[in-house]
């Protein structure tokens, strides 16, 4: 059974950063693709960024050049770090594990707030 728990969440003024991390219980972390989604109160969830097994990433247009994902497979973790956040990045963090084909696992999701 896949577990994925997040950390990291806040709050932080604009310009801040913070870093989130999603530890995943389990084996076979290394053959998954990573990835972070959020959601904002109102809206839908919205992809942030993947990593693929290898390290190959994807961003979303908001987050580009200031967001940055990584992955440690010795530990198991999905980081992601958020440099010169804004009011508009204030949403619930979650971490997804995937293959394609093959399960989709999600966390519990961590809180970002950014205050103006």
């Amino acid at each position: 059974q896949v577990q994925l728990v997040e950390s990291g969440g806040g709050l932080v003024q604009a310009g801040g950063s913070l870093r989130l991390s999603c530890a995943a219980s389990g084996s076979s972390f290394s053959r998954y693709g990573m990835g972070w989604y959020r959601q904002a109160p109102g809206k839908q969830r919205e992809f942030v960024a993947t990593i693929g097994r290898f390290g190959s990433t994807n961003y979303a247009d908001s987050v580009k050049g200031r967001f940055t994902i990584s992955r440690d497979n010795a530990k198991n973790t999905v980081y992601l770090q958020m440099n010169g956040l804004k009011p508009e990045d204030t949403a619930v963090y979650y971490c997804k594990m995937f293959t394609v084909p093959g399960p989709t696992y999600w966390g519990q999701g961590t809180q970002v707030t950014v205050s103006s």
